[in-house]
């Protein structure tokens, strides 16, 4: 089960925890193990959103729910990916001086994640679908609780906590991997409605399951009344000739233009607040994170 659920993704949260120890200069031998738990929170994440989901496959497989005897013993193989989580934080960190607030940030990052995709699920009830309630700052709000604070904030600042640092006194810090956080998920609706299951590694179904995905806003925000018609009429339906017609009207609205826009101004920004920042250690670590994602294929 951990073979199968821990490794396997592009490791950017575990990895970014190491780069960002050494761009601050913290010598801690077990910055290995705390990327390592940010990989089992990935995991955990992933295994019980898959089924809550109902998807086929991710990272290029079935499922971990979908894999022959395993079923809806996925469920207790989350909690106990979940539960290691805090072992191996005890194991390795019982005795440091930081001990203590690192616990409390994992508990308040799977929190914070958990609010997020409380919110994204219930707008997908059954029965209740309904396009009008979606807008941009309500994907944002998703998009924020859902996987900035546990993709973005928590590797750089587990670095920050290590440092010696106070959390308290870096809220501009969070605030620019927020923003990161949510330009990395609309990078994602994009792709998962764009990009090659191939390469992507599993197979989008954002359309079908009515996600209040950035590309259905963006739609809604560019719509005719016709093609809002033909929006309302198909999206969130699992049948092939559905999803094709939303795609097609994906297209008519050049959403590929309209995201290629967003992605060279969301950059900009970024990195014109990140060269503001006073200390060019931190500017380190920003712009290593924003490098990872900036135009990614999968």
């Amino acid at each position: 089960m951990l073979d199968y659920n821990v490794p396997g993704g592009k490791l950017n949260r575990g990895l970014s925890v190491v780069d960002s120890f050494k761009l601050l200069k913290v010598r801690l031998d077990s910055s290995c193990a705390l990327g390592w738990c940010i990989e089992w929170l990935q995991a955990y994440f992933l295994v019980l959103d898959d089924i809550m989901d109902n998807s086929v496959t991710r990272r290029g497989q079935p499922c971990w729910f979908r894999v022959p005897q395993v079923g809806m013993v996925a469920i207790n193989d989350g909690i106990l990916l979940r539960n290691h989580i805090h072992r191996i934080l005890k194991k390795h960190f019982r005795g440091k001086p930081f001990y203590v607030d690192l616990v409390d940030l994992f508990n308040e990052v799977e929190f914070q994640t958990a609010c997020g995709q409380m919110i994204d699920l219930i707008t997908t009830f059954e029965g209740e679908k309904d396009l009008a309630k979606y807008s941009l700052p309500i994907h944002r709000r998703i998009v924020q609780y859902k996987t900035a604070y546990y993709s973005f904030y928590l590797p750089v600042a587990c670095a920050l906590l290590m440092a010696g640092e106070n959390l308290e006194n870096h809220v501009d810090v969070k605030n620019v991997l927020v923003d990161m956080g949510i330009y990395f998920q609309v990078q994602d609706d994009y792709l998962d409605c764009f990009a090659d299951p191939e390469t992507l590694g599993k197979i989008g179904t954002d359309i079908e399951d009515f996600k209040c995905s950035w590309l259905v806003v963006k739609a809604l925000e560019r719509c005719s009344k016709e093609q809002t018609e033909i929006l309302y009429e198909n999206y969130g339906k699992p049948d092939p000739s559905n999803v094709a017609k939303v795609k097609e009207l994906y297209k008519e609205l050049d959403l590929e233009g309209v995201f290629k826009e967003y992605e060279s101004k969301s950059y900009e920004k970024l990195i014109g607040v990140i060269e503001a920042h006073q200390s060019k250690a931190i500017q380190a670590v920003l712009k290593s994170f924003l490098a990872k994602i900036y135009k990614r294929q999968k």
